[in-house]
């Protein structure tokens, strides 16, 4: 290629490639943006669920362990706990069931954990979309490319390799940033993907956690009642 270099290159070709080139930089920099903010936001929710498990399980009453969790809002876990805290207050005075109880607290933990990973997931799927079309909307700059040479040869009525490889070389730019950008995003998906589905787990377990919890407060409940009848 001598001492041309990509910026010639990127210069001299057509006004559309140079639009699919633009396409493909913007791209290229909000999946990167993505990718920075979700690696420091999903290594943050991994750790912070994980402290919140252990303190939750640790405490000794079900009234310590929501405080325990409480005190940390950015914890994937907050949300969750405050779907359960908010239902099981809403049913301990006025529903006498504790199936009843557990049930609806179960569906608010379940409800809690499809919200969270539906926030934790969100700008995921435009890394999808940068991975999947970013090739062919390279592709495609290289095709007009391609033929907007073809019609240069055509005018010069020459074929030689001098003077049709220049703007095939421009042309098939397009189609190496396209892969460019589709490479690092499908990477970044697959990883951040990853995560997700191990916080996800994280947030199952500890719905499952709180859960027994409150079985068991009803469960004392239920037998201080019952030995207060006696």
């Amino acid at each position: 290629m001598g001492d041309t270099n990509i910026f010639m290159l990127i210069g001299q070709a057509t006004i559309v490639v140079k639009v699919v080139l633009g396409m493909l930089a913007g791209m290229s920099l909000i999946s990167w943006t993505i990718m920075f903010n979700k690696w420091i936001t999903l290594n943050s929710a991994k750790k912070r669920a994980a402290n919140g498990i252990d303190a939750f399980q640790s405490a000794k009453s079900l009234r310590e362990a929501v405080q325990a969790v409480g005190t940390d809002s950015s914890s994937p876990l907050y949300f969750v706990a405050q779907q359960g805290v908010d239902e099981y207050t809403r049913l301990r005075e006025s529903v006498t069931s504790s199936s009843v109880i557990a049930d609806n607290v179960k569906r608010s933990l379940d409800q809690g954990v499809s919200m969270q990973s539906a926030t934790l997931s969100s700008a995921l799927p435009f890394l999808a979309t940068c991975a999947n079309s970013a090739p062919f909307i390279g592709l495609f700059g290289t095709v007009w490319g391609i033929m907007h040479s073809f019609q240069t040869i055509g005018q010069m009525k020459t074929a030689a390799l001098a003077a049709v490889a220049p703007g095939i070389s421009e042309a098939l730019v397009a189609t190496a940033i396209g892969l460019a950008v589709a490479i690092p995003a499908a990477i970044g998906y697959n990883m951040f993907l990853g995560k997700l589905q191990d916080i996800e787990v994280q947030l199952g377990a500890f719905a499952g956690v709180f859960l027994n919890r409150v079985q068991r407060e009803l469960h004392t409940q239920r037998t201080k009642r019952t030995s207060g009848e006696g």
